[in-house]
């Protein structure tokens, strides 16, 4: 059997950067149509909604945030359209601020959206087996429930949020769940918050995911009768894609963190203590030790540490630089999800070289 069925990651995952013209634009090169964007503004003085997530199923001109309890917003003059290379943006300065410089991390799903009723409620699903990504959409019934996910493999991490209201709250968290957790554990994307408990309410505690259902609570945060609830669920593939965890040691000399490919884009979270969720790539800064980032729960521009350094991508994984609590405490404990630039070895077999 091959090593990866995926040779070439940016296919399925792609950053993009470019610069605002403070009018319309639209911007190619990402490789394909993407079903996800998430963008940041690097410079300036980003906006409280700075940090923007848009998808296929609800549709483009809708975002949430992701640093944010705030349910979804429709914003004409933002993210336009998902084109064939890329996407089209209005004049927002959230997201095309004149000379401002930009970041937009890009998924592909299926570029269309299906039925999807293996599960209790029926769901609006765009998947990709082969990149184990998917989007799930879903009414509440604030019962136990299922719904089907369409990755045909157990997703391996999901984010959750309510983003419509009824008249029952206008704000709602991002709940996570992590397949280095316990089943019974959960994490805020919009908070530093260190893990929680479910109480069973957020998903079955005993059996959170198969390969076709997850099976979701009766909790009305995130499934309140009549409301919509969007999923961005991740399946883990073989040199493309890693959901994990590991123990700081609080040492330069950090801890190494085997992914079986070479990382294109990470986000790390500690679990036992308030720490943000920080984002990294190799698209803004190509260069051993990657220091730039952001954080996934908080509108600000793009933040780096040059003195001392973050992290090493390498060709088979990660190792730490830096004595930071939100990598590499001593004794702390961290998961997190990564995107791949290379796999270590191709489906010829052939390994590719560090950086």
């Amino acid at each position: 059997m091959a090593y990866t069925t995926i040779d070439k990651p940016s296919d399925y995952f792609n950053t993009k950067l470019y610069t605002g013209n403070g009018s319309t634009q639209s911007i190619t090169g990402v490789g394909f149509q993407p079903d996800a964007t998430f963008f940041k503004q690097r410079t300036g003085s980003p906006s409280s909604s700075g940090s923007q997530f848009y998808d296929v199923v609800r549709g483009a001109t809708k975002y949430l945030s992701t640093h944010a309890t705030n349910l979804e917003a429709t914003q004409s003059n933002g993210l336009t359209s998902f084109d064939s290379d890329g996407f089209s943006i209005g004049n927002t300065t959230r997201i095309n601020g004149n000379t401002e410089n930009y970041v937009s991390w890009n998924w592909l799903a299926s570029n269309t959206t299906a039925s999807n009723s293996d599960g209790s409620i029926t769901s609006t699903v765009s998947a990709n087996t082969t990149a184990g990504f998917s989007i799930i959409d879903f009414t509440g019934n604030e019962t136990d429930s299922s719904v089907g996910h369409g990755l045909g493999v157990e997703p391996s991490m999901f984010i959750m949020k309510r983003y419509t209201d009824d008249g029952y709250s206008s704000t709602t968290e991002w709940y996570t769940y992590h397949k280095s957790l316990a089943s019974d554990k959960y994490l805020r994307l919009q908070s530093t918050a260190s893990v929680a408990t479910n109480d069973g309410s957020l998903w079955n505690t005993s059996t959170p995911v198969t390969s076709s259902v997850i099976n979701i609570g009766f909790n009305a945060n995130s499934n309140h009768t009549g409301n919509k609830t969007i999923i961005y669920a991740f399946a883990e593939k073989k040199g493309y894609s890693k959901f994990s965890s590991y123990i700081g040691n609080g040492n330069a000399d950090g801890t190494f963190v085997y992914t079986g490919f070479k990382p294109a884009w990470i986000m790390v979270k500690r679990t036992d203590s308030a720490n943000n969720w920080t984002i990294q790539d190799s698209t803004r800064d190509p260069e051993n030790p990657v220091f730039l980032y952001f954080s996934a729960d908080d509108s600000d521009a793009e933040a780096g540490v040059i003195a001392e350094g973050q992290l090493d991508f390498l060709s088979n994984g990660f190792k730490l630089r830096q004595t930071y609590g939100s990598h590499n405490a001593s004794g702390g404990t961290y998961i997190y999800m990564c995107f791949a630039e290379n796999p270590f070895v191709t489906s010829t077999g052939i390994p590719t070289t560090a950086r």
